[in-house]
């Protein structure tokens, strides 16, 4: 099917869930061959505005149009035909064969009662092919790392030859290289075939260096929209996310970027002085459920060490728990490394979220070998945890390591709490349910160290 160029336009857009409201009359436009970063801190609304354009959420107030026509006159079908959806995540739990997967992108083209046609199997090459997946016959799906089952995601969002990509955080849980890798190959295709994409993303620096235009929200309201080299500021980061920068250009390329300048201000007690700490090591949004259930459950916490604008170092904010940050892009260097080893020292136990390993965080694992046989180890591991390990092994053999000198394997949230509760007693009269290391002293805000 052959569509022209179209805008994808949001006009006083207003959505909310059960009555409360997530959106506030947002209105900005995406123009074909442009790919438009959607930004700003946890519950900003950016999902919210993703789920309203599919129509999987309805809209409390405005509209969302494709070249003037409304959305909501459309049929599902017709939906799937205009929009390639990706989701934050996908759980799989059958062991398809890769092809059969992409496959499944083609849906919206093939009748109830069809079987896929040659063209839709030409639809699948051009997917694997613009993604650079190459994959035998018999490959199945969960037999992929974790950096190609994204990128079989990715073919299957393509596969649909939908001209607008809504993409919520596509990057989450891949190390930096695929980061950069799948971005690249999004911009490239915009460009190339004048698609609209509009990606969720965590990380500023990211958004700059692979979007043409950014979109801030801020508890559910548009703050910021425009071009990169206009849009993003130190002002923008300490307005919306409370943290001081320092706006720097890449020599080579010209694109701006910020870098943590100052920490907050001074706590009065170090996480590592409170009797009773866990402290949780993650990144790329593994640790959030984490952090929220045992925050929740009123157990001190602190967490490092993550990159800032990652979601685990975003939640721990939110949540007002300690985290020790690096700059974007960066590996972990030796300021970070000695302060989260401070964090690790002084912590009652150590909760490892499975996060995905590269050489820029393996320092993360390193760090937590030394200190085994110090302090109570576990390792969260849920059932269907896809591969992690982007070091060529180091950093499976460090886990299998921790293993080997008892750390504890946890697969559920409850098990971890069950852990928690049997190592570190937060039930006393003045500690309630829900509190969390800020209200014992420490400043809510992140540690950099740069």
């Amino acid at each position: 099917m052959t569509r022209p160029a179209a805008c994808l336009e949001f006009d006083q857009v207003s959505a909310g869930y059960e009555g409360r409201p997530a959106l506030h009359r947002v209105s900005f436009r995406a123009n074909p061959g442009e790919v438009v970063a959607l930004t700003g801190p946890n519950g900003s609304g950016k999902t919210t505005l993703l789920r309203a354009a599919l129509g999987l959420l309805p809209l409390t107030g405005g509209r969302v149009t494709i070249g003037g026509q409304p959305t909501d006159r459309f049929s599902i079908r017709e939906r799937a035909r205009w929009f390639g959806w990706m989701p934050q995540s996908e759980p799989l739990r059958e062991n398809i064969r890769v092809r059969q997967y992409v496959l499944y992108g083609r849906h919206p083209w093939i009748g109830p009662w069809e079987s896929e046609g040659p063209e839709d199997l030409r639809a699948v090459d051009r997917a694997l092919a613009a993604v650079d997946l190459s994959v035998g016959p018999d490959r199945g799906i969960l037999e992929l790392s974790g950096g190609e089952r994204q990128r079989a995601l990715m073919a299957r969002v393509l596969a649909s030859e939908a001209p607008f990509l809504l993409l919520d955080e596509p990057t989450a849980h891949l190390d930096i290289g695929h980061q950069i890798d799948l971005l690249e190959r999004v911009r490239s295709l915009c460009h190339r075939e004048e698609m609209v994409a509009l990606v969720a993303l965590h990380d500023l620096n990211l958004a700059a260096r692979f979007a043409d235009r950014i979109v801030t929200l801020h508890r559910g309201r548009l703050v910021a929209d425009g071009p990169v080299a206009t849009i993003l500021s130190a002002e923008l980061l300490r307005e919306v996310w409370g943290i001081v920068a320092e706006l720097r250009h890449d020599p080579r390329s010209g694109l701006p970027y910020l870098l943590p300048t100052l920490p907050g201000p001074k706590p009065r007690a170090a996480a590592s002085e409170i009797e009773g700490v866990i402290h949780i090591v993650g990144g790329g949004g593994a640790a959030q459920p984490l952090l929220q259930r045992l925050h929740d459950e009123g157990f001190l916490l602190s967490l490092g060490a993550v990159h800032l604008f990652d979601s685990d170092s975003e939640r721990a904010r939110d949540l007002g728990i300690p985290a020790v940050v690096e700059t974007p892009f960066a590996p972990l260097g030796d300021s970070v490394r000695e302060r989260h080893r401070e964090l690790i020292a002084g912590a009652r136990a150590v909760l490892v979220a499975p996060f995905a390993v590269g050489p820029g965080n393996l320092a993360n694992l390193e760090d937590l070998i030394g200190t085994v046989g110090e302090r109570p180890i576990a390792l969260y591991e849920p059932v269907g945890l896809p591969p992690r390990d982007f070091t060529g092994g180091q950093a499976d053999r460090m886990i299998q390591d921790l293993r080997h000198r008892g750390a504890a394997s946890l697969a559920t949230l409850d098990e971890v709490v069950g852990w928690a509760e049997r190592i570190v007693s937060l039930r006393g009269p003045d500690r309630a349910p829900g509190r969390s290391v800020r209200e014992a002293g420490p400043s809510p805000e992140p540690i950099p160290d740069h």
